[in-house]
C-alpha cells in the first residue's frame, strides 16, 4: 500500500506493526488490481504500466528473462511488450492478504492482438 493506493510488488520488507497500521482490502479488491494493470496495458503506453508497481516490485517477465527491479527496468520491458498488444487472463487465482501487503499469484494467460498468439 503506498500513496494512499494499493500497488503490485513481488517482495516486502517486514515492519513493526506500531510503526505502520494496516489498510484492509478484500480479496475481490486484491483480484480486481489484476483488472486494473489489464486496463494499463490496454493504453499502450508504459509509464502507464509501469506505474501499476511499487517502488519495491520485481518483475519476472512473461516474454523475458530479465528480472525487473525498478521503475526504469520496468518501463523499459513494456516498451516492447506493449508492441505485441497484449490482454490478459486469470485462468487460475490464489489470493493472500497480510499486512499491508497481497498477492494474487497463478496461471496467467496472455493474447498478443499483434498476432492472435497466446502466451501463459
Amino acid at each position: 500500500f503506498e500513496d494512499g493506493e494499493w500497488k503490485i510488488s513481488h517482495h516486502h520488507s517486514s515492519v513493526m506493526p506500531e510503526e505502520n497500521s494496516a489498510k484492509k482490502i478484500t480479496k475481490g479488491e486484491v483480484q480486481n488490481l489484476f483488472q486494473l494493470w489489464n486496463n494499463a496495458l490496454a493504453t499502450e503506453d508504459p509509464d502507464a504500466v509501469a506505474k501499476r508497481y511499487s517502488k519495491n516490485a520485481c518483475l519476472l517477465p512473461t516474454v523475458s528473462d530479465v528480472p525487473r527491479t525498478d521503475y526504469d527496468l520496468i518501463k523499459d520491458y513494456f516498451v516492447g511488450f506493449l508492441k505485441k498488444k497484449p490482454q490478459g487472463k486469470i485462468l487460475q487465482s490464489e489470493v493472500t492478504i497480510g499486512h499491508n501487503t497481497c498477492s494474487d499469484v497463478g496461471i496467467y494467460e496472455f493474447t498478443m492482438g499483434a498476432t492472435g498468439d497466446k502466451v501463459k
